[in-house]
């Protein structure tokens, strides 16, 4: 009976839910529960860190950057009355450097501008248009250089009528070309006498001037200085690029004003046809 308790005993031990037995007399461990909250932390939601692969461009040498040059502006196709701006200053340059009557690189293409190149053109013996085109152009590139009938030193005038200029020439050289308009061939009639409007040819010298306009039975003459009977060189409203005159030889107002005391009395004027 004794034998049957104790294996009962041991039966009941071995199913305990411990899985081991306890040694006699001791008391079973009895842990204080823990109170502290279970901590949860929360899941990590960043992407994991893949670093990128290196795609940098080759390095490769560049050369030192060079700025254009500005381009120059293309000059005007033509150039006339009323132009401006810098190809006309060129232009006035030019001309002055030529000797022919431009006193002011000013840019603006008037009146003297035009009777410069009209003046330029009857030299070189191209269309006295006052336009500055493709042939006038290229004239000014390589031009035609005139030069006086007489070397002779001091100061002198010389009347050319073929080409309708002036030149004023100081010591063997021109010092200054002035567009001109001389005797029309045409017929006239003054006072009921038919005459020829024919300009005289020769060696002569100025006789006398008149420092004012001069109204003649044949129109206007301002400032004239007469170099023959009533044969005057003078200043005039209009010089057109062909003969047209009675006979005087005009030139510009303009011109005149510059002129006219440089031109004593027995100053040398020679007039002729080259």
């Amino acid at each position: 009976m004794a034998a049957f308790g104790l294996a009962a005993v041991l039966a009941l031990a071995a199913c305990g839910g411990t899985g081991s037995p306890r040694a006699a007399g001791q008391s079973p461990a009895t842990s204080t529960p823990s109170t502290a909250a279970p901590t949860t932390a929360a899941p990590t939601t960043a992407a994991p860190t893949t670093a990128a692969p290196t795609t940098a461009a080759p390095t490769t040498t560049v050369p030192p950057t060079t700025k254009p040059k500005p381009k120059k502006p293309a000059e005007p196709a033509e150039l006339r009355s009323g132009s401006e701006g810098r190809a006309v200053e060129a232009l006035q340059r030019r001309l002055a450097e030529l000797g022919y009557q431009v006193h002011e690189a000013d840019g603006q293409f008037g009146p003297e501008t035009h009777h410069a190149v009209v003046a330029f053109q009857k030299v070189n013996r191209i269309g006295r248009d006052g336009v500055v085109g493709p042939v006038t152009r290229k004239a000014l590139e390589r031009p035609r250089v005139p030069r006086p009938r007489s070397r002779k030193a001091g100061f002198h005038v010389e009347a050319d009528l073929t080409l309708q200029v002036v030149y004023l020439v100081r010591d063997g050289k021109i010092r200054e070309i002035l567009d001109a308009s001389s005797g029309s061939g045409q017929n006239y009639t003054v006072r009921g006498d038919v005459r020829v409007a024919v300009t005289p040819t020769g060696d002569f010298r100025i006789q006398r001037k008149i420092d004012a306009w001069r109204k003649s039975d044949l129109g206007l003459l301002y400032r004239p200085a007469y170099f023959i009977g009533g044969y005057a060189l003078h200043g005039a409203y209009s010089v057109p690029p062909f003969p047209a005159s009675h006979g005087c030889i005009r030139i510009t107002t303009t011109a005149m004003d510059r002129w006219f005391a440089k031109l004593p009395v027995g100053t040398p004027m020679l007039v002729y046809r080259s």
